[in-house]
């Protein structure tokens, strides 16, 4: 009862039975006076009455007073609108100059990290925009940034803006012909080089013109380039009256997209296509007095980090914002983030899960799960290790989750939220909202969010405060892609059921024909597929075939264990044969699988080109690697063969 006492009057409260406002924050145990005046009023106090302060207070309880005190300070900060994000930081730097801002791990030893303010990184942001000046570019050029994703990319995305200019990211694990593409396409004047991996002088660095002027971030690769640090010493900061003043309806940046088939696409945004999106996003998921964090750490030239690691950020003065060092520690990066807002695609949330089984077996953990009080202390241990025990939003995209891997993560106390949204409306398009959830949709439209299906097609139709200028360069394009009244063809098929949730059925382009002459539309028997615990990915095929196929990829722990011991190809090839009857009862004739196809001899990833950066995968170049295979998969008639 004391204990309780303590906790419920943690604060300002008043007693119900008639006692003073107790001022004083805490209340110490030495207060023998107070308890007992506090016991006895916990004692008339109905229960749910004094179980729903404790729940609203139990934050407070575990925060210091002078961080709540501050937060409080903040909030008031971070609901206030912007019209570009130039204003925004120049309003940070002014109002929270001290506030530790960005973490950036700077290699070797997990503790050598280096934390930037506002106020330090908006000089390094005005220096490098003093450079930029001196380069006297046409107002609105382009400048392009190649780099994983850092601090520097931030800052100088900063810069280029308030040079006057527009940012131009591209992925850092492009071929040399794409990165060529992008730098010729866009016009871009200045290229800055950040952290890369061997692909890049392996394969990138090929694609930049040699008369390209190179600025190279610290932690850069080796090369005759100019030295950020280098400039920084060189240059005053920008004054601000130097500042370029930005409208909201100038060109902010140019995303190229990664697409699954052909040339990137250069997608323009505006200050305010960018802006809107980021309001809305506080608006339905901002807390106030909640000091947020982020791990940053899905590429930067995407749309959505973009949006969520760097404008969210930009807005919200108090997010503090981590960066991963490298895939090999990643674990230990994002247990030092221990971020509340944490979004990822479906492949790593697998992996995850693969993690946790390989420390204990999903049946054990499923008994430990089952015992109520054990069953705390478990899930606790779990979500601490993962670094995820403080999230409070877990989002996911890019591909649908099977109902299996939502049904474990809700198990554990992490609900997992499936959005929807593409480059070209700044993924401002759908969530599922928390608390309520639809297994198998991506959600709701957002409020300012309109949306359709197109009866002639299916085709989903979305109109969004978020949707792009057009296509750079490609006008004709831009038309094609929206409709007459301004909506965007998002070139995905779906429905929308009565209350509003949207399921994608597939894309309007992918449909094939059997040699039967029946279609068959592969996304959604791909989910299906999906739905199990060894499968990763899988492609559905068989065009011109009598009837479809399907290549999957098993899980990574799984592939792993049948390198070291083949033999457990029976076991698992027939627990796949099960799980293909099991699909092909819930679809129709035409559409039954003949076979599956399982891949271990190679992984499908974004370096050979099998997935997109996103982690889609890429259709056409997965079909014509395995062609050749599949007269032989067909006059084999197994029903699991192994490549």
């Amino acid at each position: 009862v004391m204990e309780d006492a303590r906790k419920v009057f943690f604060g300002r409260y008043a007693i119900s039975t008639g006692i003073e406002f107790l001022e004083s924050r805490t209340i110490s145990k030495k207060d023998d006076h107070i308890l007992r005046h506090a016991s006895h009023s916990i004692q008339g106090c109905h229960k749910e009455e004094v179980k729903k302060e404790r729940v609203q207070r139990s934050h407070k309880d575990r925060t210091k007073i002078a961080e709540r005190e501050f937060k409080k300070e903040s909030t008031e900060m971070t609901t206030e609108k912007f019209e570009t994000f130039v204003d925004a930081s120049l309003h940070w730097e002014k109002n929270l100059a001290d506030y530790e801002k960005w973490i950036q791990p700077m290699g070797g030893d997990k503790d050598n990290v280096k934390s930037y303010t506002w106020a330090q990184g908006m000089a390094e942001a005005r220096r490098m925009a003093s450079y930029i000046k001196t380069l006297n570019l046409e107002p609105g050029s382009k400048i392009a940034i190649v780099s994983k994703n850092c601090v520097w990319f931030m800052i100088a995305d900063m810069a280029i803006w308030m040079a006057g200019h527009a940012s131009v990211p591209i992925y850092p694990t492009l071929t040399a012909e794409t990165v060529q593409y992008s730098l010729e396409h866009s016009e871009s004047k200045l290229l800055f080089v950040g952290k890369l991996d061997k692909n890049w002088d392996e394969v990138m660095k090929a694609g930049v013109p040699a008369d390209m002027p190179t600025v190279a971030f610290p932690l850069s690769p080796e090369g005759d380039y100019i030295k950020w640090d280098d400039l920084l010493k060189e240059h005053e900061p920008m004054a601000d009256d130097q500042v370029s003043k930005r409208t909201a309806e100038e060109v902010a940046t140019i995303i190229y997209t990664s697409g699954s088939t052909g040339q990137p696409k250069g997608v323009m945004h505006s200050f305010k296509t960018m802006m809107d999106p980021t309001n809305g996003f506080w608006r339905d998921f901002g807390k106030k007095g909640f000091q947020d964090r982020i791990l940053s750490y899905l590429p930067l030239a995407h749309g959505m980090a973009r949006w969520t690691d760097e404008c969210c950020p930009a807005v919200n003065g108090t997010l503090k914002v981590y960066f991963a060092e490298s895939l090999a520690t990643f674990a230990q990066d994002l247990q030092r983030a221990e971020p509340t807002l944490f979004l990822s695609v479906p492949r790593l949330w697998t992996k995850f899960q693969a993690g946790v089984f390989q420390k204990m077996p999903p049946k054990k953990l499923a008994t430990l799960l089952s015992v109520p009080i054990l069953s705390m202390l478990v899930k606790k241990k779990i979500k601490t290790a993962l670094g995820l025990s403080k999230c409070r939003i877990a989002g996911s995209g890019s591909a649908p989750l099977s109902s299996e891997l939502l049904a474990w993560y809700r198990r554990l106390g992490l609900e997992l939220l499936e959005g929807y949204g593409m480059t070209e409306n700044f993924n401002y398009s759908h969530i599922n909202p928390p608390g309520k959830p639809k297994v198998g949709t991506v959600g709701k439209a957002y409020v300012d969010v309109k949306h359709r299906i197109n009866p002639d097609d299916e085709e989903i139709q979305v109109l969004s405060p978020g949707l792009m200028l057009g296509y750079y360069k490609d006008p004709e394009k831009t038309a094609e892609t929206m409709t007459e009244d301004g909506y965007l063809r998002t070139g995905d098929r779906g429905k929308i059921d009565k209350d509003g949730y949207l399921t994608i059925t597939g894309r309007t382009k992918e449909l094939f024909k059997t040699s039967k002459g029946k279609y068959v539309s592969p996304a959604p028997i791909e989910s299906k597929i999906n739905d199990h615990a060894k499968v990763a990915l899988s492609l559905v095929g068989g065009a011109s075939r009598p009837e479809p196929y399907a290549l999957v990829q098993l899980a990574e722990d799984i592939v792993e264990k049948i390198k070291k011991d083949d033999s457990l190809k029976q076991s698992i090839g027939e627990e796949l044969e099960q799980h293909l009857k099991v699909v092909n009862a819930t679809i129709d004739a035409h559409e039954n699988l003949t076979f599956f196809a399982i891949v271990i001899a190679d992984e499908w990833t974004p370096d050979n080109g099998m997935l997109t950066p996103t982690q889609k995968i890429k259709r056409g170049t997965i079909e014509d690697k395995y062609k050749e295979h599949e007269d032989g998969w067909y006059d084999a008639k197994k029903k699991v063969v192994w490549l």
